[in-house]
C-alpha cells in the first residue's frame, strides 16, 4: 500500500489543493492527516471541508485542541492566540463538531499516527525528548513506524541495535531498514519552517519500505495576501516566503 501522509495544513487551502493534486498524480492508495489543519491560515473552513469531502481521516493537532479546550491557549504566543480566535470565528458548527471529535491517535495497518509524539501526545515536540526518553517511547511502541507532525520540519528518528539515529530529510526517496523502528516527521503542507517554502508531505510504501519526501510548489502570494486581508497577524504571511 502506498500511503500519503500530510500534516500542518494550517488553513492554507492553496497549498493543500496542490498537494492533493500531486498525491492524485502519483496514485496513492490512502491519505492520512496528522492535524493542525487550522490556525495561522485564512481558509480553515475550506481546508476542513476538503478533508471531509475527500474522506481523509485526521488526528487532532494542538491548534484544534486549543479551539476545543481554551485552557490550552496558554501554550501559544500572542500572535498565535489572535490567529486561533479568528480561526474559530470562521468555522461552521459542523466543522466545530468534526474538530471536537478528532482522535489523539490513529493506528491502522501497523502504522501509528499522532500529531506531536508517540504514543499519543499532541503538544510534545520531538526535539524536547532526551535520548533516554526516545528509547523508552520506541520500546513502548508496538508499531514499527510512527508518523508525526507539529515541528513543521522533516526528520527521521530511528531505533535499532540499542542506538538512536537522527536524519534531516530532504526531497527524494530512501529505503528504511526493516529491522529498525522509525518515527517520521512529515513536515508541513501549509507553513514549512525548514528553509524551503514548498509544501511538504511524504509517501510511504509499506511493501518496499520506501519513503518518498515530496516538495510541492504553490501560489504563496495568494495565501499570503488572504492572510493579511482576513485580519490575521502579518507574521504568518511573511513566514510563508
Amino acid at each position: 500500500m502506498r500511503l500519503a501522509i500530510i500534516s500542518d495544513i494550517h488553513g492554507n487551502l492553496a497549498a493543500f489543493e496542490e498537494v492533493l493534486a500531486d498525491i492524485d498524480r502519483l496514485g496513492a492508495d490512502e491519505i492520512m492527516c496528522l492535524g493542525d489543519n487550522v490556525g495561522y491560515g485564512p481558509d480553515p473552513e475550506g481546508v476542513v471541508g476538503l478533508l471531509r469531502f475527500r474522506g481523509i481521516p485526521s488526528v487532532m493537532g494542538n491548534h484544534e485542541l486549543a479551539i476545543v479546550d481554551k485552557s490550552h491557549l496558554t501554550w501559544f504566543n500572542p500572535y498565535a492566540k489572535i490567529a486561533l480566535l479568528l480561526t474559530e470565528s470562521l468555522l461552521s458548527r459542523n466543522t466545530m463538531e468534526l474538530i471536537e471529535n478528532l482522535p489523539s491517535t490513529v493506528i491502522t495497518n501497523g502504522h501509528l499516527f499522532v500529531h506531536g509524539c508517540p504514543p499519543d501526545e499532541i503538544n510534545t515536540y520531538l526535539f524536547e525528548l532526551s535520548l533516554d526518553e526516545f528509547k523508552e517511547r520506541f520500546t513502548r511502541m508496538r508499531e514499527d513506524i510512527c508518523f508525526v507532525g507539529h515541528t513543521h520540519e522533516l526528520l527521521l528518528v530511528s531505533y535499532g541495535d540499542g542506538l538512536i539515529t537522527w536524519k534531516r530529510l530532504g526531497k527524494g526517496s530512501m529505503r528504511l531498514p526493516e529491522d529498525h523502528k522509525h518515527i517520521v516527521n512529515v513536515g508541513s503542507v501549509g507553513q514549512p519552517r525548514d528553509g524551503n517554502n514548498n509544501a511538504k508531505y511524504v509517501l510511504w510504501d509499506d511493501k518496499t519500505h520506501l519513503l518518498d519526501v515530496r516538495f510541492v510548489p504553490y501560489d504563496i502570494r495568494k495565501t499570503a495576501t488572504r492572510i493579511i486581508a482576513m485580519g490575521f497577524p502579518r507574521t504568518f504571511a511573511d513566514r510563508l516566503w
